[in-house]
């Protein structure tokens, strides 16, 4: 049995949670590396519940941290196996989630990092509701070694919209990524949006940070 998954949690800053938001960390995180985003997203989200779940095994390369999937950049087909591993225990998650909470599939969003994007990206699109949306931080859309376009298009199910943010000095998944993922999805007909954070590297600055918050605040119907 793949482990089950479990993180920190924020409830609702007022009420019953009308939204579900869950974070994704990055290779060799945890949970709580992402959970305070969900503080600072409580002025654009107040009926929002956050879960920012562990991801489910031990990080090949830090002592302490938590994988979605095995990273060695050895095996080009490391990052295609790993999303596929990791989707259904996710899959479960979600809807576990959903259920806690009493609310349908359309009130989930989705928010990786680097690594957390790549699952979030592979694991939505084949949900069979699409969430409201999904933001990706300092990812990449990962694509089968050998792609056939029919293929792979034939295993999208759903497609809400994508916000990606990137930093222009990211030396770990480089900014390009960015835009091939955006190319990617507008292949799919995923409608995306994206923005370059200027200065930044592998991480997350204030202005991403406003963009991920106004994106979901959009795409939830609290603002225009």
């Amino acid at each position: 049995m793949a482990a089950e998954l479990d993180g920190p949690r924020l409830e609702p800053k007022s009420g019953a949670a009308q939204q579900l938001v869950v974070f994704l960390h990055g290779y060799g995180a945890d949970g709580n590396d992402l959970i305070e985003i969900g503080r600072a997203w409580q002025q654009y989200l107040p009926h929002s519940a956050f879960v920012s779940p562990h991801a489910p095994e031990p990080c090949g390369q830090a002592p302490t941290g938590r994988q979605w999937f095995p990273l060695t950049f050895r095996d080009p087909n490391e990052r295609w196996v790993g999303v596929n591993k990791a989707a259904p225990v996710l899959e479960r998650f979600l809807d576990a989630e959903l259920a806690r909470h009493k609310l349908p599939p359309s009130a989930l969003a989705l928010v990786g990092f680097s690594q957390g994007t790549m699952v979030a990206l592979h694991g939505v699109l084949r949900r069979a509701v699409a969430p409201a949306a999904i933001v990706g931080y300092s990812g990449l859309l990962v694509l089968p070694p050998e792609v056939d376009a029919e293929a792979f298009a034939a295993e999208i199910k759903s497609r809400p919209p994508v916000l990606l943010v990137h930093g222009d000095r990211d030396d770990l998944i480089p900014p390009q990524e960015l835009f091939q993922a955006t190319q990617g999805l507008a292949a799919l007909e995923v409608p995306a949006e994206w923005h370059l954070s200027a200065g930044i590297g592998h991480g997350i600055d204030a202005e991403g940070l406003r963009h991920g918050g106004e994106f979901l605040a959009r795409c939830f119907g609290l603002r225009h």
